[in-house]
């Protein structure tokens, strides 16, 4: 029997735990029955009830596991390490808010019995903020234009990974892992599925406006090369620029001598261009360095704290449980 895993990043995410669990094990017991399953929670430090609740759905389901992580090791390391762990033949990440329909598992399933090692869903349609889903639709087309990767639009992440693709994440060793990237360029053909985004059944979203900024620096200097380019161009272009200004400049000067007078202005205003140009691309530079420090550092992606039903149990302990 093939055993498929569903793994749920968690934080501060009390009141969807439950129900997420009770949708997804009922949904095993009538779509999926066919298949043997694990549910594997990771929870980046939540501050709320959410540990707790996930302890009480770990004593009753022993096929329901859990990574406690020491502390909030971002949106992105915790859900690929946890990527790292499973133990079935394929590996389903989805959110813990309800914002991924439950009901697009057994679709990826289907696909990955068709011979997709990878089925991942792509938001055509979203119940978010609509002045969110524009900007992030202006950055995908971004992303999508100056990156030498073919990238999927509108990707979360949400989506089924076959074990063999999970075993490339872990010989890759990423300490900085942006996994809607990796997929793109390292995975392999892939069954792409539309679906309507949802709004957050319960609780607030973590993601702030400094997060989705650092998501989309970390795609930007880890597969794009305009960054480091553009200042380049922007630096010939200001020169030239400059260049010509001062050549006018000289000219008038020669010509009308006792009438024209530059004074202090173009002066002023040259430098105060010039230097917001140089700051502006000073401080893309330290966006592609800060990345270059943090693979160089080569930290843990997280350190666990504890885990829950990851012991190995025998068969009669798994017949007490309703599954």
């Amino acid at each position: 029997m093939k055993k498929i895993s569903i793994l749920i990043p968690t934080f501060n995410e009390e009141k969807n735990v439950k129900p997420l669990s009770e949708e997804l094990v009922n949904m095993f017991k009538t779509d999926l029955s066919d298949y043997d399953y694990e549910i594997i929670y990771i929870d980046n430090c939540s501050e709320d009830l959410t540990r707790s609740v996930i302890r009480n759905l770990c004593e009753d389901n022993c096929r329901i596991k859990a990574i406690f992580n020491a502390k909030n090791f971002g949106q992105f390391n915790s859900p690929y390490y946890g990527l790292q762990q499973i133990t079935g033949d394929c590996v389903v990440l989805m959110c813990a808010d309800f914002q991924d329909p439950v009901e697009m598992v057994p679709r990826f399933v289907e696909e990955w019995e068709n011979g997709y090692k990878i089925v991942v869903g792509q938001k055509t349609k979203s119940k978010e903020n609509k002045v969110m889903y524009f900007f992030r639709s202006c950055y995908y087309n971004l992303i999508k234009k100056f990156s030498n990767v073919e990238q999927i639009e509108h990707f979360t992440g949400f989506g089924l990974y076959d074990k063999s693709f999970i075993q490339v994440l872990s010989d890759l060793k990423d300490p900085t892992p942006f996994l809607r990237g990796i997929v793109a360029e390292l995975g392999y053909k892939q069954k792409v599925i539309p679906y309507e985004q949802q709004k957050r059944r319960a609780g607030k979203t973590s993601n702030n406006l400094y997060k989705l900024y650092d998501a989309a620096m970390l795609s930007f200097t880890s597969y794009t090369k305009i960054g480091l380019r553009l200042a380049t161009f922007v630096g010939v272009i200001c020169g030239v620029i400059s260049f010509i200004v001062a050549i006018i400049y000289l000219i008038l000067k020669i010509v009308y001598w006792d009438r024209f007078v530059a004074g202090m202005a173009p002066i002023l205003i040259g430098m105060f261009i010039l230097g917001s140009v140089q700051l502006i691309f000073i401080g893309l530079i330290g966006e592609y360095i800060l990345s270059m420090n943090a693979r160089i550092m080569n930290r843990p992606l997280v350190i666990e704290e504890e885990r829950l039903n990851f012991e190995t149990f025998d068969i009669e302990k798994e017949n007490q449980h309703e599954f």
